[in-house]
């Protein structure tokens, strides 16, 4: 480590403890222990290195010794601090004097906090000797500006909560000592200035109004910025070259607040009162006084191997389950014996699934400030609610949630929620409400986006699109029908185009990605009372609840989610008509049919609908019949990927997998099979 990058660092670390220490907190809190060891046993020969080894000497044995700071303690790591200064800053600022150690009685004057932003404010990495310590940086630093992200919304709300403040306070410190420790310099200080703004408001001298959230909340992205390119860095997917944001502007702007400038409000504010209970969305509960659960940090990727060999294994099971069920029938012993490896496979199997389960909590906690800036932008008042957030799915399904639910919040608070002087008017509170929920519901998983706005418009709607051409005038719809074309692409019925919505592009979105997770999505509305949109979506993407159906010789997997119901048809329910295909009578209503044998190209298939069987399946509104020979069972079964050729010889195919008998079933994509350009048309 060379003289100045170890100074750098014992600097950035000072800096830190300084406030910190201005503030009479307690140094059992600080991180830098280790680092400060470390320095002193790397430090070279030389004026600098000897420096660094007394500061760092002198440092230790104060945290060592575990007794509250004094004033010489004080007035010392300030003296340390400018000599620091003197010997990194440029020579015009070298001349700066010390400053003078406070007074034991009153060390509440704000800190002297971080250096003024320099001119060269590039962030450099050094991947050969950081390169692992950086990845555990970016891992660490995602989970405490989450936390701060969420601690803010819910202290802009509760400004009093100590309990909160304290833990943004303590995040940006915790990631600001990583970024000093890896001399990311202009990180660091922009986290610090930050962190100095925050403690002003811990000793109550700074009010935490909405300029202050949003200086925190600005900063907070930046700083998110910076590590989102850190991980681009080390990945090795850009040069590893000096990179700049505008940390400095940013860092000045903090730096105003905390030296009392033009946006900093010092008032002298009561003791906080105890925490009111929080509400259903506040996203950072205190913590249980249990037992802490440990945890171990594993590459997903490993995990998602052994999904898979878990899966393999399964199957290899099932198939010599199947091969010893004759020899099982001769020793009972040895029929036991099998059933035991059964049961623990399938115990390993549900273990190993649960490995990839995590609580949605994540991608609700996500929504809280999307509805608090398009609320904001749109001069709304918005309070989100949120239950059931701690419902598990597979974190791929959760990640791949994430986009159609800020689509639908940002359309619930934009569309759906009105101007508070109009929800007045119409005897509503002036503060929107949108609540988000999640829960269990026959092996899949529902997402509620529930508000309480003015409801859809059902003329509205059909106007448009009878506008668009995608209804004829005079057409007969149901309201499912008609709320149905909210997901055509680039339908709208807003006003006017705003930076948030109105061109028509989100709804589609939302029904492609949660079709394309083998879901469905619901939607109901009251005008003047509100609208419920639903997402119904399986556990996971690497396990599918099928109903296995045989037709010729071929096993076919149709999800078990889209299956309505399913019969033997009677003597005159199925009729052709002229130009549009086979129709089910299915109690009065006429529904298309369709047989899987012509689509397939299967042969020895059953020909007269009345030897098979009829499924009825749905996506969305649409409901169709499909014609097999005969229903086998309804299995659990571990999807496997076809590959892109066979799924553009027949886009019907989501998938294949192996069954218990050995044979490869295609697991149907019940949406394309609907949609598509094969499928016959509805009948009147």
């Amino acid at each position: 480590m060379s003289d100045q990058s170890l100074l750098n660092r014992l600097f950035a670390s000072l800096e830190g403890e300084l406030t910190l220490v201005s503030a009479g907190s307690d140094q059992s809190q600080f991180p830098i222990l280790d680092l400060l060891g470390n320095m002193r046993d790397e430090a070279r020969e030389g004026d600098l290195a000897e420096c660094a080894r007394n500061a760092a000497d002198r440092m230790v044995s104060i945290i060592e010794s575990g007794k509250p700071f004094t004033a010489d303690d004080v007035a010392w790591l300030q003296d340390v601090t400018a000599e620091l200064r003197s010997i990194l800053a440029p020579p015009a600022s070298a001349s700066k004097p010390a400053a003078a150690a406070p007074q034991a009685a009153a060390p509440a004057a704000p800190p002297e906090a971080a250096p003024a932003p320099a001119a060269d404010m590039s962030v450099s990495l050094n991947l050969e000797g950081d390169g692992e310590l950086l990845r555990e940086f970016v891992t660490e630093s995602r989970e405490h500006l989450n936390n701060i992200e969420q601690g803010v919304l819910v202290l802009e709300e509760r400004p009093d909560d100590a309990d909160t403040l304290n833990s943004i306070f303590r995040a940006f410190h915790t990631f600001k000592g990583g970024a000093g420790f890896l001399n990311l310099i202009p990180i660091n200080r922009l986290a610090h200035a930050l962190e100095s703004t925050l403690d002003l408001a811990r000793q109550h001298k700074l009010r935490v109004d909405r300029p202050i959230v949003e200086l925190i909340l600005r900063g907070r992205d930046l700083l998110k910025l910076a590590v989102d390119e850190i991980e681009v860095r080390v990945s090795g997917s850009r040069p590893n070259e000096p990179f700049s944001l505008a940390f400095a502007a940013l860092t000045a702007e903090a730096l105003a607040v905390v030296e009392g400038g033009p946006a900093a409000v010092v008032i002298a504010l009561p003791k906080a009162a105890p925490a009111p209970e929080a509400p259903a969305s506040a996203p950072m509960p205190e913590k249980s006084a249990a037992q802490p659960t440990a945890t171990v940090k594993v590459e997903t990727s490993k995990l998602d191997s052994l999904v898979d060999l878990v899966g393999e294994l399964v199957i290899s099971q099932s198939l010599v389950a199947q091969d010893l069920t004759s020899l099982s029938r001769m020793d009972p012993q040895f029929a036991r014996n099998v059933a035991q490896i059964g049961r623990v496979t399938r115990e390993l199997q549900r273990v190993s699934m649960s490995l990839r389960m995590a609580p949605i909590r994540g991608a609700f906690q996500k929504m809280a400030r999307v509805v608090r800036d398009v609320g904001a932008k749109q001069g709304k008042e918005v309070r989100l609610v949120t239950e059931g957030d701690d419902t598990e799915l597979d974190r791929n399904m959760t990640e791949e949630l994430t986009d159609p639910l800020m689509h639908m919040i940002r359309n619930a608070v934009d569309h759906g929620i009105e101007m508070p002087d109009a929800r007045v008017a119409h005897g509503k509170p002036a503060v929107g409400c949108v609540h988000l929920r999640a829960h269990h519901q026959s092996g899949s998983i529902v997402v509620e986006i529930e508000d309480d706005g003015e409801g859809l418009s059902k003329e509205r709607i059909l106007a448009k699109a009878v506008e668009k051409g995608l209804a004829a005038p005079d057409a007969k719809l149901s309201e499912d029908e008609i709320f149905e074309f909210i997901f055509a692409a680039g339908f709208s019925t807003a006003q006017k185009v705003t930076d948030v919505s109105g061109r028509g592009v989100g709804m589609d979105v939302v029904r492609r990605n949660v079709e394309r997770l083998r879901g469905q999505v619901a939607v109901s509305s009251t005008p003047g009372k509100g609208s419920l949109f639903k997402l119904i979506v399986p556990l996971t993407l690497a396990i599918i609840d099928g109903l296995i159906v045989k037709i010729g010789a071929e096993r076919f997997i149709i999800p078990t989610l889209s299956v309505r119901e399913s019969f033997r048809p009677q003597a005159g329910m199925v009729s052709t008509v002229q130009g549009r295909g086979e129709i089910v009578n299915v109690r009065g209503r006429l529904i298309p049919l369709m047989r899987l044998s012509q689509l397939f190209g299967v042969e020895g298939a059953a020909t007269d609908p009345m030897a098979g069987v009829i499924v009825v399946v749905t996506t969305g509104t649409a409901v169709k019949c499909i014609l097999v020979d005969s229903l086998i069972n309804r299995q659990e079964v571990v999807i496997k990927n076809v590959g892109d050729l066979v799924r553009r010889a027949n886009p019907a195919v989501a998938g294949a997998a192996i069954l218990g008998d050995g044979r490869v079933g295609l697991i149907i994509d019940v949406h394309v099979l609907s949609s598509s350009s094969f499928a016959y048309a509805d009948a009147a």
